[in-house]
């Protein structure tokens, strides 16, 4: 009888503790800030932060700047979330040694900060989610010395010079590709659009006779290399992306690009938000929560289409 009295305890304490929890969790206001919103991938990343608000019942807004270049708008947005009274910091830093100053405001306020997607040198953040970034360009290199056994010139299209996460992705490709016969010979920014690239591309092919192969740090500038080589009507040339966006994975699919480093956008959206309502419930969280990447290309590019439609629920 005791037993049994101590067990009906414990279980009426658990659903009260989850159900203050719960409670407690919808007073919470959490502040999503982006690099943009004006891409696949980072409405992928919103949708995910979104999923998690609805989850946990928390209050989230989502934001961000017009473009990846547009850093002094990125810190406005920032100064401007600190004045709404707002329990959580989500953020995916432009440039992050340009932020460290509203990090710090935010600290003093006693606002936790939780960067997403790009890391930043900054010992007070919460945590880092996301990709690691140059591990991720080292297996696009690896990718790329299995695909052109025969070696050739190659071209990177990278996002805006500064930027960490393209820095990152960038130094891995290129390092994993010295002392192999694939020859980085050219790097210029697109700063991340898909038009921009198009028109590099477009450049970097009447400069470059050859070129086998292109590389590019995200898929939008990916998805406009692709249409200069396909307006330039040049046959057999290797273009990869980064991120395993829906219109990577239908371009893919459709036999336009030939692979992307899919990183898990929705996920790092998701983690975002969940891991903040942790902390705010007094729960211990990584310093470093990492986000899984993988090779996406016609191979495994079905399955990877299905289950980003499993998840948002339409199809692509």
């Amino acid at each position: 009888m005791i037993r049994k009295l101590t067990v009906a305890v414990l279980v009426l304490s658990l659903v009260m503790g989850i159900a203050a929890s719960a409670a407690l969790a919808q007073d919470y206001r959490i502040s999503v800030v982006l690099k943009a919103l004006n891409s696949d991938y980072w409405k992928t990343v919103e949708a995910g932060a979104k999923a998690a608000a609805a989850k946990y019942g928390v209050d989230v807004s989502v934001v961000g700047p017009s473009a990846e270049t547009m850093v002094m708008e990125q810190v406005d947005m920032l100064q401007d979330q600190l004045t709404l009274d707002i329990d959580a910091l989500v953020v995916a830093p432009l440039r992050p040694t340009a932020l460290l100053n509203v990090f710090e405001q935010a600290h003093s306020a006693g606002i936790p900060v939780l960067l997403i997607d790009t890391d930043a040198d900054w010992e007070k953040k919460e945590t880092f989610i996301g990709t690691g970034n140059y591990e991720a360009g080292q297996m696009a290199a690896q990718y790329f010395k299995e695909k052109l056994p025969q070696g050739g010139d190659v071209v990177v299209i990278r996002g805006a010079m500064g930027d960490l996460t393209h820095d990152q992705r960038v130094d891995g490709f290129v390092d994993e590709l010295k002392g192999s016969n694939i020859k980085v010979i050219a790097i210029q920014a697109a700063d991340s659009e898909r038009g921009k690239g198009m028109d590099v591309m477009q450049n970097l092919l009447m400069a470059h006779e050859g070129i086998v192969g292109v590389y590019c740090s995200n898929d939008e500038m990916a998805l406009g290399a692709l249409r200069a080589v396909e307006m330039a009507n040049k046959k057999g040339i290797l273009i990869m992306g980064f991120d395993g966006s829906p219109d990577a994975l239908k371009s893919i699919r459709d036999g336009g690009l030939t692979g992307s480093v899919k990183q898990d956008a929705y996920g790092i959206g998701y983690y975002g938000v969940e891991y903040a309502v942790k902390l705010l419930n007094g729960e211990t969280i990584d310093k470093r929560i990492p986000v899984p990447t993988a090779i996406v290309d016609s191979d495994n590019v079905e399955e990877e289409i299905a289950a980003f439609e499993a998840i948002v629920g339409r199809k692509l």
